[in-house]
C-alpha cells in the first residue's frame, strides 16, 4: 500500500516578510554587472580594484607568517572588537586608542551596523546628491527619511546645508569627503570646517566614509573630518564624527577587512550589533592584514595611486576627444570614479542598452540619488581598465552618446 502524504496548504512567503525586508532593494550596480559579464564587453561600471596590482606573493607570505606566529589561534574564534595588533596600528595612526576602533567585515557591514544602532524609523538622514548607493541600500531597511544636500565641484554646499539643518531635525549626515563615489569630487577644506561647525551646532552625527582617501594621485592631501573634529575637541569621546575606512581599495578587497573609529559609546553598541551579525571578522584575514600594514601597504598604496592616476588621465583625455562639447565630466584628484552629466532629457538607463550593443558599459546615475533624479548622469570607473580598453570603450561610448543626442534634436 502506497502512502500519500496530505498536501500542505500554500504559505504566502512574501506576506511573512518583515517591513524591514520589504524595504530592501537589490544593488543596481550588481544587477548591471550581470549584464556586462560577457568577456567582450568593456566595463567602466563596477568600482573594482585592479586585480593585476594585487600583492599576491606578499599576501601568501603574510598568511604563512600569521599561521607560524599564532598557530591554531589564527584559525580560532576571536574577539568581536577585532585583532588587537591591527586595532593598535589603526589607533596609532589616528591618535586614538584601540578602544575607539572596531574591525568590521568590509566597510559595507560597518554602514549596515551603523544604520542598525543609529537610525530609528522616520529619522532624517542627510545625504549628498548624488551619493554612494550602497549606503542608501544599507540604511534603507531601518526606515530613514532621506533629505538630499546639493553638491558642486567642491562637494557639499555648506550654505545649503545650513538651510537644511534649520528646516529638518536631522539624526545624521552621511558623506564621502575624498574622491566621492560616484562623482570623484573632493570636499574643500573650508567646507569641511564649516560642515563640522554646523553639524556640531545642530547636534547631528556625521558618518564619514573614506575608502579612497589614500588614493590621491594629484593635489594636496586634506585632513579628514574625523581629524579636524579631534583637533577641535581634543578627545575622541567628544567627537560627533564616526569614521569608516577599508583595506579593500589599498590592499585587496577579498579579505574584507575594514574598520570604524568613533567615540566609545558608539563603538560599544557596534560591538553588540556585530556580535549578533557574525560574532567577529575572520581571524586569519585580520592577522594577514596586520602582517602587511607596516611594509607592504605603503608600497602598495604608491603602486595603486600611480596606476589609477595614469588611467584617470588617459580616460579624461579620451573623453575630451570623443564626447560632444555639451557633455560635462568631473576631473578627480584621486580615487576610482568620474561623473558624466549629459544634457537634460537624456536617459542614461536607456542609453546603457545601446552602449552594451557597442560592447561598453557604465552605471546610470539615477540609483545614486536618494529621492530620484539624475537620469541624465552616469558613473565611469577607470581603476581596472587598460589603456586599450579606455581607448576603444570611450570611443564607443562617445558614438552612442552622439547618436542619442542627435535623436533628440
Amino acid at each position: 500500500m502506497t502512502f500519500s502524504p496530505p498536501a500542505l496548504p500554500s504559505v504566502d512567503l512574501a506576506a511573512r516578510l518583515s517591513g524591514r525586508a520589504r524595504r530592501m532593494t537589490a544593488s543596481a550596480i550588481r544587477e548591471i554587472l550581470k549584464v556586462t559579464q560577457q568577456p567582450d564587453v568593456i566595463s567602466f561600471a563596477g568600482g573594482l580594484p585592479a586585480p593585476e596590482l594585487f600583492p599576491i606573493e606578499e599576501v601568501r607570505r603574510a598568511a604563512d607568517a600569521a599561521l607560524t606566529k599564532y598557530g591554531p589561534a589564527a584559525l580560532q574564534y576571536s574577539t568581536t572588537e577585532g585583532h588587537l595588533p591591527l586595532r593598535e596600528w589603526i589607533a596609532a595612526r589616528a591618535g586614538i586608542t584601540p578602544a575607539h576602533v572596531q574591525i568590521v567585515t568590509g566597510s559595507q557591514q560597518g554602514l549596515d551596523l551603523l544604520g542598525k544602532i543609529l537610525i530609528d524609523e522616520g529619522d532624517v538622514v542627510l545625504v549628498e546628491a548624488p551619493t554612494y548607493l550602497g549606503a542608501l541600500q544599507s540604511f534603507l531597511p531601518y526606515g530613514p527619511r532621506y533629505v538630499e544636500l546639493p553638491t558642486d565641484e567642491h562637494g557639499i554646499d555648506t550654505d545649503a546645508l545650513e538651510a537644511v539643518l534649520r528646516a529638518h531635525p536631522a539624526k545624521l549626515l552621511y558623506a564621502i569627503p575624498n574622491f566621492q563615489n560616484p562623482t570623484g569630487r573632493t570636499l574643500s577644506l573650508e567646507r569641511r570646517r564649516r560642515l563640522l561647525e554646523l553639524t556640531a551646532q545642530y547636534g547631528v552625527l556625521v558618518v564619514e566614509d573614506d575608502p579612497y582617501g589614500k588614493l590621491r594621485f594629484r593635489g594636496e592631501e586634506l585632513p579628514s573630518l574625523y581629524q579636524l573634529a579631534l583637533e577641535l575637541t581634543g578627545d575622541p569621546d567628544r567627537s560627533h564624527v564616526i569614521y569608516s575606512s577599508s583595506f579593500s581599495k589599498t590592499l585587496v578587497p577579498g579579505l574584507r577587512d575594514a574598520w570604524v573609529q568613533a567615540a566609545r559609546p558608539i563603538i560599544e553598541k557596534l560591538v553588540q550589533a556585530k556580535q549578533g551579525a557574525d560574532l567577529h571578522t575572520p581571524t586569519l584575514n585580520q592577522m594577514i592584514v596586520a602582517e602587511l600594514v607596516h611594509d607592504v601597504l605603503p608600497r602598495q598604496i604608491e603602486t595603486v595611486k600611480k596606476a589609477y592616476g595614469e588611467r584617470a588621465q588617459d580616460m579624461i583625455a579620451r573623453l575630451r576627444e570623443a564626447f560632444p562639447p555639451e557633455v560635462q565630466f568631473t576631473t578627480p584628484e584621486g580615487g576610482m570614479f568620474l561623473w558624466v552629466t549629459l544634457p537634460e532629457g537624456t536617459d542614461t538607463t536607456a542609453l546603457l542598452t545601446r552602449a552594451v550593443e557597442r560592447k561598453v558599459a557604465f552605471v546610470p546615475g539615477s540609483p545614486f540619488y536618494a529621492l530620484g533624479g539624475g537620469q541624465n548622469t552616469m558613473r565611469l570607473s577607470y581603476s581596472s581598465a587598460t589603456p586599450e580598453q579606455i581607448r576603444r570603450g570611450i570611443h564607443a561610448l562617445g558614438e552612442t552618446i552622439r547618436e542619442a543626442l542627435e535623436a533628440t534634436r
